[in-house]
């Protein structure tokens, strides 16, 4: 069941093509605080392209999108709306000369954190950055990199958090304590969290709500066990290898 407060996110009738390749066709969805919602899909669904559409790099070709009810289009509008937002990617490379420390102290003074110090130190205990606070971007392994990433997406407190498969490169440990303070974070914060991933029992766990898409559509939409029931599957994993394999379901 949905809360009943106003989505911060709504997404109407959202396309993207280029050239002659439609990667989003007319979806439509709405993300609310206290939320995880889940969006799934084999590789060249649209899923990343969604999230790049939300943060104004990527201009849609046709639809509406509102973030805190406030239109993303609209120079003036789009930084208060990204000034209560972040964003993490296992595909998006920090500042490279920089140490750790220093590239999450350029970001927290870009987002004009108070007690930027204090709030970067909290970060690197979460996210296990001890060791590599004093190291050049440069020297850092992917996994890494992907919890600098991470450390960086929560240096504002965001209203809103993109995540895009934000535990891929992270070993199990990380990725479970990840997983969980995302849970929880949600839960005190009434943070609304999107999140991509290719584990589905990841998404099956986290997510509140999914948004299946294949071919740059919603096919299927719900709470995890609503979705598994749709396709007949005996668990979202073989929901997903269908929809990947394009077996009739």
């Amino acid at each position: 069941m949905r809360p009943e407060s106003s989505p911060v996110l709504e997404v109407n009738k959202l396309s993207k093509s280029f050239n002659s390749f439609q990667a989003v066709k007319e979806v439509s969805f709405e993300l609310y605080r206290g939320e995880i919602l889940g969006l799934l899909g084999p590789n060249g669904a649209g899923k990343t392209t969604i999230i790049h559409m939300l943060l104004g790099l990527t201009l849609p070709t046709s639809g509406d999108i509102k973030i805190f009810g406030l239109n993303p289009a609209r120079s003036r509008q789009r930084e208060k709306i990204l000034s209560r937002m972040n964003f993490s990617s296992t595909y998006v490379a920090m500042p490279y000369s920089l140490k750790v420390k220093e590239s999450l102290m350029v970001f927290a003074r870009l987002y004009g954190v108070k007690k930027p110090r204090q709030k970067i130190e909290i970060l690197i205990e979460r996210f296990d950055l001890k060791e590599s606070a004093n190291k050049a971007v440069r020297t850092l392994s992917s996994g890494q990199m992907t919890r600098l990433n991470l450390a960086k997406a929560f240096i504002n407190d965001p209203e809103i958090l993109l995540l895009d498969e934000p535990t891929a490169s992270l070993d199990p440990d990380i990725a479970d304590r990840t997983r969980n303070y995302l849970v929880e974070i949600k839960r005190t914060r009434n943070m609304a969290i999107l999140y991509t991933s290719h584990n589905m029992k990841e998404m099956e766990a986290i997510s509140d709500h999914l948004l299946f898409l294949h071919h740059g559509e919603i096919i299927g939409r719900g709470t995890p066990q609503e979705v598994v029931r749709q396709f007949r599957g005996e668990d979202l994993e073989d929901v997903f290898l269908k929809i990947a394999r394009e077996v009739e379901v």
